[in-house]
């Protein structure tokens, strides 16, 4: 599995270091995974986004067999936002709120996100869809911020 992952991210990074197919975000950086964390933390922060929280996925991986380096997925958003989303559409529920996975591999340390625009064409109102173009631009932002910590 682990080698499939890597020749999956291999290929990914050839395409691009930003983005996959237009649905995925990507960064890497060679920040220790605690040091990207923090990073992560105070930029969207810095951006007006609350870390609602943050949850281990490493352990449930290795518990089944797989060799993984740390492995965490961090749940952000506005949280007016957020909740006017899922009152107005309540399809969105199981996509809210967005999620950052951050994980370590063989000293860098990745972020991969959806795309939020991708959400963008469940919303019917194009003042709403104005959110989805917001929160791209910020998770670009947020993942250049990423990329060129030291």
């Amino acid at each position: 599995m682990k080698f499939f992952l890597r020749i999956f991210f291999l290929i990914c990074f050839s395409i691009s270091a930003n983005v996959i197919a237009s649905d995925l975000i990507m960064a890497r950086s060679h920040l220790s995974f605690s040091e990207a964390m923090t990073n992560l933390q105070v930029s969207l922060r810095e951006h007006g986004y609350t870390v609602a929280r943050v949850q281990r996925i490493d352990v449930g991986l290795t518990g089944m067999g797989y060799k993984t380096d740390m492995y965490r997925v961090v749940f952000v958003g506005k949280t007016d936002e957020i909740k006017y989303l899922a009152d107005k559409y309540p399809q969105m529920i199981p996509y809210l709120p967005p999620k950052v996975s951050i994980f370590a591999e063989e000293g860098d340390t990745l972020l991969v996100t959806a795309n939020p625009i991708a959400f963008a064409q469940m919303v019917d109102d194009e003042k709403d869809r104005l959110i989805f173009e917001r929160w791209e631009s910020d998770v670009y932002s947020v993942f250049d911020d990423f990329r060129n910590a030291e």
